[in-house]
């Protein structure tokens, strides 16, 4: 039940998303799509309420879908916001003639910030679910009914450790000032900027 939940908060985002800037760029109703996007924040509150009461339900024993689903909410805490302002850039300079989002350097120190930004951003999100993972432990005080918490401790380092390897591999080119011009990065950062411009960090306000 709690993997639909999360499946279905995943399709909701980009509905919404998608509803938003149809609304501002194709039918001009700026308020409409910025009631759209600020709703976004709301589907994390679900899963939330979700995940809670499915372990409720589950008479205090941890799953596996629910390290999942705080893995998932860090991410989109932390990444939702890049994600909409990735898709406002896009829709814009496809539906409404702006100006088309500048591709981010093959290397460079441009390539290079980007880089160990969205690591730094990785690492925050690991810290967010780490952090629920421990608070939903705490909450059932019992090793053995958390273990499927904790399995997903590991897993969380494990990822980051790999995902260390893209930042590291540009330290050279930055060391060599190659790369192109300073350019704002055509940025699609993980499960964005809501509101005024409400991509998904009003889901980071909240995925």
């Amino acid at each position: 039940m709690l993997f639909a939940v999360i499946v279905g908060c995943e399709i909701g985002f980009w509905l919404l998303v998608g509803a938003g800037l149809a609304c501002r760029y194709l039918l001009r109703r700026r308020r409409a799509s910025t009631v759209l996007l600020a709703a976004v924040p709301v589907l994390d509150l679900v899963l939330l309420v979700a995940t809670v009461a499915d372990l409720l339900a589950r008479h205090a024993v941890a799953g596996p879908q629910h390290g999942l689903a705080a893995v998932y909410l860090g991410g989109t805490v932390v990444f939702g916001r890049g994600m909409v302002r990735w898709a406002d850039r896009w829709f814009a300079y496809r539906f409404a003639g702006g100006p088309r989002p500048p591709k981010l350097p093959k290397s460079g120190p441009v390539r290079a910030r980007y880089e160990w930004r969205e690591w730094g951003k990785a690492v925050l999100a690991g810290a967010i679910a780490a952090a629920l993972l421990g608070l939903m432990a705490l909450v059932l005080g019992d090793l053995h009914r958390s273990a499927a918490l904790l399995s997903w401790l590991p897993r969380i380092g494990l990822v980051l450790a790999i995902w260390l390897i893209w930042p590291l591999t540009t330290v050279p080119g930055a060391l060599r000032g190659a790369g192109g011009p300073a350019a704002e990065p055509d940025e699609r950062d993980g499960r964005s900027q809501c509101a005024t411009n409400p991509e998904r960090g009003d889901r980071s306000g909240s995925r």
